[in-house]
């Protein structure tokens, strides 16, 4: 593991409690510090920012440092306020998760006739993948209503919905098009009216080219051949309900803190986002509304060009772990769980 003795110190916070503590932290982040692509860390303690250092740079080619003030792309870790988007409308009495998916998007085939928003949320909807249907010699950026044209195109299923689980990017993309149309919002616009501006989480957005900037936006980047290159957007880049949401931990801790009360969604719709809904084919692992939930923990790690991203909850210890890194490597899971440990003993 690389010495942090050259490297300039984290930008953060940690109480003097934590000093010991975090000297094991920067070592087990060390492979962010230095002058490549970075990552920030949060550690919240009983709901609150206990712990909070970032790493690296957020624009390699500026030189500009990571901050706990940086925005990271989530990838998949958007998938949670997806389902809190939706659970929001239910709260509202709009829509209902047993409703038929073909209820709010008629354009699907009618294959899809015993599909519910709930299969969608727990990736038991059997839905062909989009991915797989984008031609090679793509040159443009595809978005959910693109995605909702190319399964309408299909008269076939991975199984019957409810038979099995697929994790599926194209059921978040079509929840984010149910959002837009019961709503009457685009899905950015409901995420700030519904979610970011109630928790004052005001650097966050779901990003859409034209309309509002990123502040101080952290760039993707891949190793290749031993050196950095940036790769920050790819063709699905523009799906938001999958993946387009951009936080920083800053912002995170205000999310990671709503998820332990009623501020924003009520006792009875978290406790569905945590409730195993799904089996996975691991069988220590179930799928909720959003998380993953196995044994003591819930969790959701987000990948996607150039950015590596974990949200790790462990709510009965008041303990949550988020990482978020704009760098292909490495996968920031194992070592959330080795600085969980550290406060799990």
């Amino acid at each position: 593991m690389t010495s942090l003795a050259s490297e300039p110190l984290p930008a953060g916070s940690a109480p003097a409690e934590y000093a010991e503590v975090v000297t094991k932290i920067d070592q087990l982040m060390a492979r962010y510090a230095g002058s490549g692509p970075g990552a920030s860390l949060l550690i919240a303690r009983a709901g609150e920012p206990a712990i909070r250092r970032s790493y690296g740079m957020a624009d390699v080619e500026k030189a500009v440092p990571v901050t706990p003030a940086t925005n990271f792309r989530l990838a998949s870790v958007s998938k949670q306020f997806t389902a809190a988007a939706i659970l929001l409308l239910v709260e509202d009495g709009r829509l209902a998760l047993e409703d038929p998916v073909r209820k709010w998007l008629p354009e699907l085939p009618a294959g899809n006739s015993g599909t519910t928003i709930r299969h969608l949320l727990t990736h038991g909807s059997g839905l062909i993948d989009y991915e797989d249907e984008l031609p090679a010699d793509l040159d443009r950026q595809v978005h959910d209503a693109d995605v909702l044209e190319i399964l309408a195109k299909q008269d076939s299923t991975y199984f019957p919905p409810g038979g099995d689980f697929q994790y599926s990017n194209s059921g978040y993309a079509l929840l984010a098009l149910i959002v837009e149309r019961v709503s009457g919002q685009q899905y950015p616009a409901f995420l700030q009216h519904r979610i970011f501006e109630p928790l004052e989480m005001t650097g966050s957005l779901a990003f859409v080219q034209g309309g509002p900037q990123i502040k101080d936006r952290a760039y993707g980047y891949s190793l290749e051949a031993g050196a950095w290159v940036r790769t920050d957007q790819s063709s699905t880049s523009a799906v938001l309900g999958d993946g387009g949401i951009y936080s920083s931990i800053d912002d995170l801790a205000k999310w990671n803190a709503a998820l332990d009360d009623d501020r924003l969604l009520s006792d009875q719709s978290r406790e569905l986002a945590f409730t195993p809904a799904t089996s996975t084919h691991d069988p220590s692992v179930d799928y909720g509304l959003g998380w993953y939930v196995g044994g003591d923990r819930v969790w959701h790690s987000g990948e996607t060009i150039g950015f590596r991203n974990v949200i790790l909850r462990y709510p009965q210890h008041g303990l949550a772990i988020v990482i978020l890194s704009n760098r292909n490597d490495p996968e920031p899971m194992e070592t959330a769980l080795a600085i969980a440990a550290l406060f799990l003993r």
